[in-house]
């Protein structure tokens, strides 16, 4: 956890509010293996990570609510008897839909004051709105003794992200940012939310992610576009979900499916096998078994699932053919962000060298790597 970062957060707060605040962390998330497959009610493999959300909040005691994004410099004022979503606005309506959806359970907020700032990368597929949504949530919570548990929590957040942003996201990135263990990654049931954790145990590699630093402007019609493809195929059969979809069930309908609509269902249906078996591999220690299924689930994003880009495709296929890295995929959403790499921890640096090289002659833009560990979810700092 970042030090520094959490003392910048806490004495800017005492400065501008001249109170001492309530401290909060809530990390963004990583995703081993398992996308698009949380919005199908299928199953996931994520860990939080040690970037993330520091959050210091306190009682107003105006009429106003104010809200300081530090990274950006810019000021929120508003009231909370007088909630509605900004039609330019950008962090401000993760807040205000967290704030909407609390309210909507008839608990007693009153206004108040917060400072946030982070350390994950905007964009980069590490769930950075998760995190803003389940620091603001959990510090509320803390705050008015508004008594959610962590699971109602996570429902708030996902339904701010539904209704005031518009991106109707599954549940796997509030989820593992609210309930991370340091070390540990869940398979998670989206469906039942059931979990169970296993420990990572990488050996001599470690997870090294490399920023495209690109977001095409697709991600979130697209997102929202493979969503109504997956929902109508598995409504086709009778299903509420892709989940309960098998192969012979999508070849029964594959007549009745365009072939770009039948790959995006079959592509869910492969990846669901790929996280079981990547559950398995991790708990028998196979760890080049589980680089096998991350570059084969890249293939699916990339060719059935079309949600990649040329950047991302070309992290990946340079890391296929480096032997310092034994698994690779895009993660997140698509179209931008960051690839995950499993990489012998010995060759990092060599590696780095040579693919910031490489990227920069391709696409004359910089590529960013993060080193990431596996860590604890929303907390008190305090």
């Amino acid at each position: 956890m970042n030090q520094q970062l959490i003392n910048t957060v806490k004495s800017e707060f005492i400065k501008t509010f001249n109170s001492n605040p309530l401290m909060v962390f809530s990390p963004g998330r990583i995703n081993l293996i398992g996308e698009h497959t949380d919005y199908n009610n299928g199953f996931v493999f994520p860990a939080a990570i040690d970037k993330g959300i520091v959050a210091a909040i306190s009682k107003s005691n105006s009429e106003k609510s104010t809200i300081i994004a530090l990274s950006t410099n810019e000021r929120f004022e508003f009231s909370v008897n007088n909630i509605a979503p900004l039609e330019n606005g950008s962090w401000q309506n993760y807040i205000l839909g967290v704030i909407s959806e609390i309210q909507k359970t008839e608990k007693q907020l009153d206004n108040f004051n917060l400072i946030f700032s982070g350390d994950i990368p905007i964009g980069a597929g590490l769930s950075s709105s998760a995190a803003l949504e389940n620091s603001v949530v959990f510090a509320l919570n803390e705050l008015f003794s508004l008594g959610f548990t962590k699971k109602e929590m996570i429902f708030i957040s996902q339904k701010a992200e539904h209704n005031y942003v518009g991106v109707k996201c599954g549940i796997m990135d509030q989820y593992a940012s609210m309930f991370g263990k340091k070390g540990t990654v869940f398979l998670l049931d989206c469906e039942s939310l059931e979990a169970k954790t296993v420990i990572l145990n990488l050996q001599d590699y470690c997870l090294l992610l490399i920023n495209t630093n690109v977001k095409h402007s697709l991600a979130e019609s697209a997102y929202n576009e493979r969503r109504k493809v997956c929902e109508n195929a598995a409504l086709k059969l009778g299903l509420s979900s892709l989940r309960e979809v098998s192969l012979n069930g999508l070849q029964s309908i594959k007549e009745s499916l365009s072939e770009s609509e039948y790959q995006k269902a079959l592509y869910v249906i492969q990846e669901n096998s790929r996280v079981l078996e990547a559950f398995e591999a991790v708990k028998q220690n196979d760890i080049s078994k589980l680089g096998e299924l991350l570059f084969a689930s890249h293939n699916g994003l990339q060719n059935q699932y079309k949600v990649s880009c040329e950047e991302l495709d070309f992290l990946v296929e340079f890391a296929k053919n480096s032997n310092a890295v034994i698994g690779a995929r895009m993660m997140g959403g698509g179209f931008g962000g960051c690839t995950i790499n499993i990489i012998k921890r010995n060759q990092i640096e060599e590696f780095k060298k040579a693919i910031a090289k490489q990227y920069k002659q391709r696409f004359n833009n910089k590529c960013s790597f993060y080193k990431v560990n596996l860590s604890n979810g929303t907390s008190l700092l305090n």
